[in-house]
């Protein structure tokens, strides 16, 4: 049984782009439902920032990916979803059209972008520290686990300067690596409560289909119905991405290979190490 994961943002854009009929089309859609051009990845009316690039450059690399395997025969008899992930997921199980997951990408990360205007955020990454001392460390310096990616594989965001002394202070505890990224806001915290509002308004825009392959989400495990799905985009993004708990239910529910759709191998690696330590 195989399931089709669908990563979040990716953290560049690669400048190089497929040549075929299908990524044709999807530039296609993307230039027309977002305006941003994937070739030369600039925008061709209203710009946006970098940040908003990736995300839409992710879903339609997503999308794309998921036609490649489709056309090679690859069936999904489920599919997974992580942080950003969920806008192609939603289009790879036909509750959402692909110019809607494109288009639903863009209008929320313009308006995550609007964050940074009232602050500097980060997204800081913590390797080696287990759960309890990461919380502790996040705890200390006011910022938030954002990403449960394994149990020594973790993400966490707020503002910079807070990020910056949370990364100084899990490598004197003893993490075997730190980094920390710019970002626009501190994605899946409570602190995007403050913008809720305005993404409910926009999800409220769009007619969800029932997924026609069972859908899991990142939160609880559950598997999406239609009408889960305009609540749990709001949510998600509020509350952190748990990707250890998301595969170790996939596998008890029977999945036994994965595929990733998107942009490098990320969630693999994730799930190469989860396995190790459950082995």
């Amino acid at each position: 049984m195989i399931c089709f994961m669908f990563p979040g943002q990716p953290l560049a854009h690669d400048a190089g782009c497929p040549d075929n009929a299908d990524f044709a089309e999807i530039s296609a859609l993307t230039l027309d439902r977002t305006g941003l051009d994937l070739a030369t990845f600039a925008w061709r009316d209203e710009p946006a920032t970098a940040q908003v690039g990736l995300q839409v450059y992710g879903t339609a690399m997503s999308l794309y990916r998921n036609r490649v395997l489709r056309a090679e025969g690859a069936r999904p008899a489920m599919v997974a979803e992580h942080s950003m992930g969920i806008y192609a997921a939603l289009a790879a199980v036909n509750a959402l059209p692909e110019g809607d997951a494109l288009e639903l990408t863009c209008r929320i990360g313009r308006v995550l972008a609007g964050m940074s205007n009232s602050g500097n955020y980060a997204l800081g990454c913590v390797t080696g520290l287990a759960a309890t001392p990461v919380l502790a460390l996040a705890e200390n310096n006011g910022v938030y686990p954002a990403n449960y990616n394994t149990s020594r594989h973790f993400l966490l965001a707020g503002e910079q300067h807070a990020i910056e002394a949370a990364m100084a202070e899990a490598l004197a505890t003893g993490a075997f690596s730190v980094s920390s990224f710019i970002s626009d806001a501190p994605l899946h915290t409570p602190l995007l409560e403050a913008i809720a509002g305005e993404l409910r308004g926009i999800v409220a825009d769009y007619c969800f289909a029932e997924p026609t392959v069972p859908l899991m989400e990142h939160i609880e495990q559950d598997f999406l119905a239609a009408a889960d799905i305009p609540d749990f985009l709001v949510r998600e993004l509020c509350l952190p991405v748990r990707w250890e708990a998301t595969y170790l239910a996939l596998r008890k529910a029977g999945v036994t290979s994965f595929a990733e759709a998107g942009v490098g191998e990320s969630l693999k690696k994730y799930n190469r190490w989860i396995a190790m330590e459950h082995s």
